[in-house]
């Protein structure tokens, strides 16, 4: 079965994944702490119903409308919404409680008369209009929108972890405005609260950098890309693109109103032949440099030896503050081999003047970055490799790697945001057998496996465990060329994942989430999303003989 054909079965498929039900259904993706049904008739949701806010805080208010919109997409019901209290109608009432604990904690209370969603910021009412958006049932014919009962419950929820973070790469693949924006929906949807997104390759650079127009003009466009995995054949076809700053604006606007927040990679000092491409002389050699068409770890790297380097890239960080408001940075700073820094005299130099071997150069880039990126107010955030060096406590480690990189990062007093690739890499397949999928770089993550991940394990000590912050998915693209692959490769597997973020290990039961997320899977047909159909075998399989 092709790609293609995966698809139109989903599409096929998804017709039997219906309801008629008009009867919310609490049990969503993911769980909450605690759903306790109370006495009392159900509140009936219809076209009477109000949607009320009086607080004239912004973000409330587009929480009100973010509400009206998600009921009608799921029911057909359109609701108004005002700033006070109605009479007579039974409304739904979106407050702020301060007695709340927990800035993302919120309270839902269902009663005959009145559904109360409060939290004790904008952020946690969010998170419980989600909960309430994903217990309706989803309307599945252009008939009259039908009243939906709301049965009387009262949940208190929370997350587990503050950072439930999505890492999107588009410096492989280019991906469209509308669809880091669509991509961000799907992360609301999830309770996800953090975008890393990755925006700097050896195959491309993708924001607009205006003291430095080669970045766009050179860095931006590869000539051809590589045909499968790394072999000699070139498609030829030119790729590109990058992000206007006004664009970058609109899109941590965008996720913002979504209470996520969007935090810049740019990837030093490996990982750089774009930059190299455009600006030849902030590399050891000089160049000429191409920008990649082949994936994987390529040798030429910033010269760190090279003082125009430095400032070359405070003016980038300058230029992104302006645009990224977020609190964090991320350097990147994984797989830089040293190789050129061997062979360079500046490098020979500058390893000389701070005394130590030239291989281990990169300790002392990170230290200036980090000095530089804390000195604008800014945290530090990089991968794995960037603990070869000694940093600020502040710094964040983003693990790709699993326990070992967890201890050695907590007891040199750094907290860490966990990414492993055995649980939290979507580019890799989600069946062993690759016959029928898209091209994926390798590997096999299956839905219950990434559902598995205890990021908080009782096997490790606990002052170890308690430097876990958070959990992230990574999408990496290189063989991801379009965005309903993308979508394909992270659902429903990002439905997993938001489970390991938001519940305690110990409250997950993968066979109650497969029936959890089946619901859920209504809402991605609605909104027209690619999703992968592995962990529902008998949908997976379905008419494949006759194909």
């Amino acid at each position: 079965m092709t790609f293609k054909q995966a698809l139109l079965l989903a599409a096929f498929c998804l017709l039997s994944i219906t309801t008629h039900s008009a009867t919310a259904n609490y049990n969503v993706v993911p769980l909450p702490q605690s759903i306790t049904m109370t006495k009392g008739k159900p509140f009936v949701l219809n076209e009477s119903t109000a949607i009320t806010c009086t607080t004239s805080n912004e973000l409330m208010q587009r929480n009100a409308r973010f509400l009206a919109e998600y009921i009608a997409d799921a029911t057909g019901i359109k609701l108004a919404h005002t700033t006070t209290v109605p009479k007579g109608a039974g409304h739904i009432l979106l407050t702020i409680d301060n007695k709340i604990a927990g800035k993302e904690a919120y309270r839902i209370t269902v009663t005959q008369k009145q559904v109360t969603i409060a939290g004790s910021t904008a952020a946690g009412v969010f998170y419980g209009i989600q909960t309430l958006r994903k217990a309706l049932p989803v309307a599945t014919s252009n008939k009259a929108a039908a009243p939906v009962e709301l049965p009387a419950v009262q949940i208190a929820d929370a997350p587990l972890l503050p950072y439930r973070g999505m890492m999107l790469d588009c410096g492989r693949h280019f991906f469209p405005v509308s669809f880091v924006k669509r991509f961000i929906d799907m992360m609301a949807l999830h309770n996800m609260n953090a975008f890393h997104w990755h925006l700097s390759e050896d195959q491309g650079w993708r924001i607009e950098i205006k003291k430095y127009p080669k970045l766009m003009e050179v860095g931006a466009w590869r000539s051809g890309t590589v045909v499968g995995h790394n072999s000699d054949v070139d498609d030829h076809q030119p790729h590109g693109g990058f992000y206007t700053q006004e664009e970058i604006k609109q899109i941590v606007e965008y996720a913002r109103q979504r209470h996520i927040e969007v935090i810049p990679e740019i990837d030093i000092p490996g990982h750089t032949k774009a930059l190299l491409a455009a600006y030849p002389e902030l590399g050891c050699t000089g160049g000429p440099y191409t920008v990649g068409h082949n994936w994987g770890v390529h040798h030429d790297v910033l010269c760190v030896g090279n003082e125009r380097v430095y400032a070359v890239l405070q003016d980038i960080i300058d230029e992104l503050n302006q645009v990224f408001p977020s609190a964090y940075f991320n350097i990147g700073g994984d797989e830089a081999p040293s190789t050129r820094w061997q062979q360079c005299k500046r490098c020979q130099d500058k390893a000389k003047e701070q005394g130590i071997d030239t291989k281990h150069l990169q300790q002392y880039f990170t230290k200036r970055m980090e000095q530089y990126i804390n000195g604008k107010g800014k945290t530090m955030i990089g991968w794995d490799e960037i603990l070869e060096g000694e940093l600020a406590k502040s710094t964040i480690v983003l693990s790709r790697r699993y326990l070992s990189t967890w201890t050695k990062a907590a007891k040199a007093g750094h907290n860490v945001i966990t990414c492993p690739g055995k649980y939290a890499y979507f580019d890799y397949y989600q069946a062993k057998n690759t016959l029928h999928e898209p091209q994926a770089i390798g590997g096999y993550l299956p839905v219950e496996q990434v559902y598995s991940f205890n990021p908080r394990p009782d096997t490790v000590s606990a002052d170890i465990t308690s430097r876990i912050i958070g959990v992230q998915g990574n999408l990496w693209t290189e063989y991801v060329p379009t965005t309903a692959q993308a979508e394909y490769m992270v659902l429903p597997r990002m439905a997993a994942l938001a489970e390991v973020q938001w519940m305690p290990a110990a409250r997950k039961n993968y066979t109650e989430f497969v029936e959890r997320v089946t619901r859920l899977a209504r809402l991605y047909d609605h909104y027209g999303y690619t999703y992968a159909l592995h962990m529902w075998p008998e949908r997976y399989n379905h008419n494949r003989a006759d194909w």
